[in-house]
């Protein structure tokens, strides 16, 4: 009865932390609602309108899913209180009764086992994250999940993030002239400076989603968060995304063949203008080729900076360290950025979302997540893309 009893209450507590999640959602409801109100207003050909009209549709479908979504919940929780208080109220109440449950508790880890090999045998399996995936009924002191270490890098911080309202458009960049303003006697009439230079970014925005099914075995019997851990997935899946195509285009930079650290320096201290801020996005073999080679007085070239994530430094920049294959093509590429990415680059955000969903169909729940974005380069001449050669020795 006991057991009956803790596996109630896990749904209702796990139950009960869904509604909260699903109900954080109405304000975001709201601000979509005003958004489109927004959008609708602002429209003004019958393409347009029909763009907005369209996502007004998808709009109170999501609404209705939700209502839907939510009555459920609730009388979900309330059936399995309903069943809770039913079964508090029939407790055993002789010492015969008890005694057999000491038993069955004293038991546990073996019935656990015994479970999870008729389990296994009646290959009653669904499409997705199943319980056999989940470990769904094996208990936290026997198998406690963890979590494989992931690339953490996030590109998005080194370049401008600009949101957007719109599935296209165009940007406008004023490069920096480096002129100068001039000397005039008082009174004198004021010289026209030089003009900046605009530049006009065009955006087009993708978008990139899906959906991972986890049954509703997995979410029941897991003795850990498992809607967690796979809202965790998606949002690692997001970043990745998200920093392979930040670094697609830092790839595209003025390709610029090096060789040595003088070579490198050069890029530093005579190719790029002294108006930006450069960093050195590299592959991790090249960084390896760096943080080993030494000077003359066997002293080791990358200075160490305890202020930046790599803990090193070159010529007093920021290095950021990425997987050959990320800022690279394939393993032992020594390659890199070198120059100031937020100059370079910029990612236009236009949607991100992750929503949670039951489906009756597969007795299990959707976690799907979306992004919609676009990343253009917004000043080429902001960095070069190098290819690193060691000196040959002499």
């Amino acid at each position: 009865m006991a057991l009956r009893q803790l596996t109630i209450s896990r749904k209702i507590e796990q139950r009960k932390n869904t509604l909260t999640e699903l109900l954080s959602k109405e304000e975001e409801f709201t601000t979509r609602s005003q958004e489109l109100e927004t959008s609708l207003e602002e429209a003004k050909t019958d393409e347009e309108i029909a763009v907005v009209e369209e996502a007004v549709t998808k709009f109170e479908g999501e609404q209705e899913q939700f209502r839907t979504q939510k009555i459920t919940l609730e009388k979900e929780i309330s059936e399995l209180e309903t069943e809770l208080e039913q079964l508090n109220a029939n407790k055993p109440a002789n010492n015969e009764k008890r005694g057999k449950q000491n038993m069955k508790k004293g038991n546990e880890n073996l019935e656990v086992r015994d479970s999870i090999n008729e389990y296994v045998r009646s290959k009653h399996v669904r499409a997705g994250y199943t319980s056999v995936d989940g470990g769904a009924l094996i208990p936290e002191e026997l198998l406690t999940p963890q979590k494989a270490p992931e690339d953490v890098v996030d590109l998005e911080k080194l370049i401008n993030t600009k949101p957007v309202k719109s599935a296209s458009g165009k940007y406008p960049i004023i490069k920096k002239s480096g002129s100068k303003m001039i000397s005039v006697a008082e009174l004198a009439a004021n010289p026209e400076l030089a003009k900046p230079s605009i530049a006009e970014v065009n955006y087009d925005i993708e978008t990139y989603r899906g959906y991972i099914p986890v049954s509703q075995e997995v979410i029941d019997d897991a003795e850990y968060d498992i809607t967690g851990m796979i809202a965790e997935e998606i949002q690692d899946q997001e970043l990745n995304t998200k920093n392979a195509a930040i670094a697609a285009v830092l790839k595209t930079a003025t390709a610029k063949a090096v060789t040595g650290f003088d070579g490198l320096k050069k890029v530093f201290n005579v190719d790029l203008k002294k108006v930006y801020t450069p960093k050195a996005v590299i592959s991790a073999s090249l960084y390896n080729e760096l943080d080993t080679t030494k000077d003359n007085n066997g002293q080791y070239l990358l200075q160490s900076d305890v202020t930046v994530k790599s803990g090193k430094k070159l010529f007093g920049h920021e290095v950021v360290v990425l997987d050959d294959d990320v800022i690279g093509t394939v393993a032992g590429d020594m390659v890199g950025f070198i120059g100031d990415p937020k100059a370079f680059a910029a990612l236009f955000d236009r949607k991100r979302a992750s929503v949670k969903w039951v489906d009756n169909d597969v007795y299990g729940q959707l976690l799907a997540g979306f992004v919609r974005f676009d990343v253009e380069t917004t000043d080429a001449e902001a960095g070069f893309y190098v290819t690193y050669s060691p000196e040959a020795a002499v």
